[in-house]
């Protein structure tokens, strides 16, 4: 014959399913500390990769601003040079031998000419487009350090929040485990196998206005009396969940904390 364990002990079915429903209850709120803490390190990632996507738009409008800078510088060269050519063709239209030779000149001065008027053309655009390129960046490098900021505070709750949720969650599991020793290791399977395919996680759930309080189909009334006599675990029919009567709620004191 067998050895008797602790797990092995007889208990009463009404123990069992006061223990399944308080069992339920703890693991519930260890879902609910994992969702918690699922939620913050994900809002921290969403942060850091905005962050990154800020000091890569901020370092693009840096090197936009660079280009359009020495494109500017460029162009004043360019009027410069054109300037002295254009004085020089004068010079020498002083000391040509014929018209034809003076026309010549003419036309390269008349080029240079055109030459001034494209590049401070060109300047003023990109010095309207400087300015704009440069309100952008300050928009950018504004946000990015709010982001920053917020980023910073983010961590800090989350750091606190998952110090704080450890804790919890360890004096949790440590009390779950307590309550599994109470109930035979088959039952204990049923239950997780059932919490693991269950959409809600849960497992165990009280009848509710004469219906499943998983998945809210109506229960006959026969088996409603069945629930409520505890004398044997019932499962619905229809999402397999542990069915207990309200009542086993009220009457239990889980020590949790």
């Amino acid at each position: 014959m067998a050895t008797v364990t602790k797990t092995d002990k007889e208990i009463t079915v009404e123990e069992k399913l006061k223990a399944l429903y308080e069992l339920q209850k703890v693991d519930s709120e260890i879902d609910q500390i994992k969702i918690l803490r699922g939620d913050l390190p994900l809002e921290v990632q969403d942060m850091e990769d905005e962050i990154v996507g800020l000091s890569t738009r901020l370092e693009n409008f840096e090197n936009e601003i660079a280009e359009l800078t020495t494109a500017i510088k460029g162009k004043k060269v360019e009027i410069e040079e054109a300037k002295i050519k254009i004085e020089r063709y004068k010079e020498q239209q002083n000391n040509v031998r014929n018209n034809r030779e003076y026309d010549n000149l003419s036309k390269e001065i008349e080029f240079q000419t055109l030459e001034i008027e494209l590049s401070e053309k060109r300047i003023r655009e990109f010095t309207a487009n400087l300015e704009n390129k440069k309100i952008e960046k300050d928009s950018t490098f504004n946000q990015l350090s709010e982001r920053k900021l917020d980023l910073e505070q983010k961590k800090g709750e989350l750091d606190e929040i998952v110090s704080e949720t450890k804790q919890e969650e360890e004096k949790l599991r440590e009390h779950a485990k307590k309550i599994e020793a109470k109930i035979e290791a088959r039952l204990v399977s049923a239950f997780k196998r059932i919490r693991k395919n269950a959409r809600n996680g849960l497992a165990v759930v009280s009848v509710q206005r004469d219906a499943c309080g998983g998945c809210f189909n109506k229960i006959p009334a026969q088996r409603q009396l069945d629930i409520r006599s505890r004398k044997k675990i019932i499962v619905c029919e229809y999402c397999g969940r542990i069915l207990v009567d309200p009542e086993i709620g009220g009457e239990l004191n889980p020590e949790v904390k």
